[in-house]
C-alpha cells in the first residue's frame, strides 16, 4: 500500500468526502503555495540586488512571473475538469483577471512604503523588510487570491467538471427509454 493510499485509508469518511468536494480549491490553493514560494523569492531577489530602490517594481515583476507559472499550473491541473472556451480567449481572460490581482497585490505594500514612510532611513533595515513582507507579500497576496478564486471560477474557468462519459451515456439512454414509453 502506498502513502497516499495510507493517508486516505486513515482519514475518517466524512472529511474524505469533504475533502474530494473540495479538490479544485484544494489545488488551486496548492498553485497558490507554489507560486506564493516563488513570489518571495523573485521579489526578495530583485529587492535586494538590481532593484534595491524600486520595491514595488520588484513586486510586480515577481508577480508577473509567477502569474505566468499560476496560469499553466492552475490550467492544466487546478481546472483541467473544465472547459469549453478557445485558448487564446481563456488566457486573455485569465491575464485581465491577474492583472486585477497583480493591482490589489500591490496596495498594501504602496500603503506601507510611501504613505506609512516604513523604508530606511526611517525604520531599520529589518523592519523595512519585515514590513515588505507583511504588507507586499503576505496581505498582498491573500487579498489577490481571495479575487483571483472568485474571479476564475466565475469568469475564466466558468464551466462545471465535465461529466464522465459513462454518467453522459446513462443519461442519453435514460432520457432515450422516457421519450419512447
Amino acid at each position: 500500500m502506498s502513502f497516499g493510499e495510507r493517508v486516505v485509508a486513515w482519514l475518517p469518511q466524512r472529511w474524505l468526502a469533504k475533502v474530494l468536494a473540495h479538490a479544485e480549491l484544494l489545488k488551486f490553493l496548492s498553485v497558490g503555495a507554489i507560486t506564493f514560494v516563488s513570489t518571495v523569492v523573485i521579489f526578495f531577489g530583485l529587492k535586494w540586488t538590481v532593484l534595491p530602490q524600486n520595491p514595488v517594481t520588484a513586486n510586480i515583476l515577481a508577480v508577473l512571473v509567477s502569474t505566468i507559472l499560476s496560469y499553466v499550473l492552475n490550467r492544466e491541473w487546478s481546472f483541467s475538469n473544465r472547459g469549453g472556451r478557445p485558448q487564446h480567449h481563456e488566457a486573455a481572460l485569465f491575464f485581465g483577471v491577474a492583472g486585477v490581482g497583480l493591482a490589489l497585490n500591490q496596495v498594501p505594500l504602496w500603503i506601507s512604503r510611501y504613505i506609512l514612510d516604513l523604508r530606511t532611513p526611517h525604520v531599520s533595515f529589518i523592519a523595512e523588510n519585515l514590513a515588505d513582507l507583511v504588507s507586499g507579500t503576505i496581505l498582498g497576496t491573500l487579498i489577490a487570491t481571495a479575487f483571483r478564486w472568485w474571479a476564475m471560477s466565475k469568469f475564466v474557468f466558468p464551466h462545471q467538471p465535465t461529466q464522465s462519459a459513462e454518467t453522459v451515456d446513462s443519461e442519453t439512454v435514460d432520457s432515450d427509454l422516457d421519450k419512447s414509453a
